[in-house]
């Protein structure tokens, strides 16, 4: 069976440019099509609707790139399009992007970097999907609020445009980050996360950038940093608005101009990374505060994905309680016959409860109630629900007013020493028999196992 021709359609009225950027992709085995405007282009696509890829220049005699762009979105889903912009303009590249562009190329066209963006681009056309493995990660729940995510994931897997994801703590933005990737054309390459919070801030350039060996006291071999760990791939940033002033400068000129320095080095590198970043805090009211750049903001913010809380989607509670109840038990070597259950008081409450740590206090929840329920039967008092409701008579339809969470102390330490201590103490009265210790505690050998390693016994 032969190989599927691969077709491109160059849309610019210069032709010099168009030549040039025909035979690159000729010489990459990619027949091409031209056209020097809007409408010829258009008269193209309607002959050559298999067209898999499109290059327009921005300025055209009777209309511009996004006008383009835009057209192909709607009427050719399938077929991705990159713009070319004139060199430095940010501002259309942007617009480019979220008009529904996969990527843009600055004038003068870099041929190295035109030829990674039309290699990555051809990886979501349908001809070349059909080996691609399916993606391994989703977001459970049959809400529509998560039903909207989960289409919006998949839409903005098949763009390059920075995504900038935002939410409540616990509602998923790094697993959607992970989709987003997987789902892409970068899928084969790394994805790399980063907690910008975590990184102390004299070593922030280095790890961003890497460093020359000697370059500074410490600097003993050379060291890769994160950007050129992601090449080809996707860097996710994880609280992005703890990211200080001085960083958010050097961030945004490696973004805009696709190349990093390390310290110590006196030359630029390129890198071809996919920026997704996140972050639970409001970076729109930081950037009126001073404490977030305005630029940086625009740059990283082209496209927000909205996670819903899980409050939003409570209907999805059930299906995400025998989710984890299932991941948990097989943590903790548990077999399906022994998988705990919630009898109607306990998943009454969990219905009502308003997850103020969302998914994430969920499976906390759960895991904790796993360690101190007996046979397997998760009760009420169990599950220890800050401010829970106990309602007499379970009714899943009812509503119920978030509590009051300005004293909200965290017990999870509390509860780890408690329970460490109990563990403890049963060990040593069954001389260390875990078996016998586990039944001195009512609880699995399994789950006894799952905890001690959980609390560093």
């Amino acid at each position: 069976m032969s190989k599927p021709t691969t077709l491109a359609l160059i849309v610019d009225d210069e032709p010099d440019i168009c030549e040039l950027l025909e035979l690159t992709l000729l010489r990459m085995g990619i027949d091409c099509y031209t056209a020097g405007s809007v409408t010829s282009a258009k008269a193209v696509l309607l002959q050559h609707p298999n067209i898999d890829l499109c290059l327009t220049d921005m300025k055209l005699p009777d209309g511009n790139g996004i006008d383009l762009v835009q057209y192909i979105q709607a009427r050719y889903p399938d077929t991705p399009s990159a713009v070319i912009t004139a060199h430095g303009n940010m501002e259309s590249a942007v617009q480019a992007l979220k008009a529904g562009a996969f990527d843009f190329v600055s004038k003068p066209v870099d041929l190295g970097m035109l030829r990674t963006l039309v290699t990555t681009a051809l990886k979501l056309s349908p001809k070349h999907q059909q080996a691609q493995q399916a993606s391994t990660l989703s977001l459970l729940g049959e809400s529509p609020a998560i039903a909207e995510t989960r289409a919006i994931i998949t839409k903005l897997a098949r763009s390059q445009a920075p995504v900038h994801i935002s939410g409540e703590s616990g509602t998923g933005k790094e697993l959607a980050a992970r989709m987003i990737h997987e789902q892409g054309a970068r899928a084969e390459h790394p994805f790399i996360a980063v907690n910008c919070g975590a990184i102390p801030n004299e070593l922030m350039e280095s790890e961003f950038f890497g460093h020359k060996k000697g370059s500074f006291t410490g600097a003993a071999t050379h060291k890769e940093g994160l950007f050129q760990a992601a090449d080809g791939g996707t860097l996710f940033l994880d609280e992005v608005a703890d990211l200080p002033l001085n960083m958010q400068v050097k961030l945004l000129r490696a973004i805009q101009e696709k190349a990093i320095r390390p310290v110590g080095e006196l030359q630029e590198s390129s890198v071809n990374v996919r920026i997704l970043s996140a972050t639970h805090k409001d970076l729109a009211k930081l950037v009126k505060a001073g404490q977030f750049r305005q630029d940086l903001f625009y740059r990283i913010n082209v496209i927000e994905l909205q996670m819903p809380a899980l409050r939003e989607r409570a209907e999805d509670i059930p299906l995400l309680i025998a989710h984890i109840l299932k991941q948990l038990s097989h943590e903790a070597e548990e077999t399906a016959a022994t998988l705990p259950t919630l009898d109607e008081r306990a998943l009454a409450a969990l219905r009502q409860y308003p997850f103020p740590g969302n998914v994430r206090e969920l499976e906390n929840i759960l895991e904790r109630a796993m360690t101190l329920c007996e046979q397997g039967n998760i009760s009420c008092e169990d599950l220890q629900l800050i401010a829970a409701p106990s309602p007499e008579l379970p009714d899943p339809t009812l509503a119920a007013s978030p509590p009051d969470d300005s004293h909200h102390q965290p017990l999870d330490p509390l509860l780890g020493d408690i329970e460490k201590q109990s563990i403890v103490k049963a060990l040593e009265q069954a001389k260390y028999n875990k078996t016998a210790a586990a039944k001195l505690l009512g609880i699995s050998f399994g789950a006894l196992r799952y905890r001690m390693k959980k609390l560093g016994l």
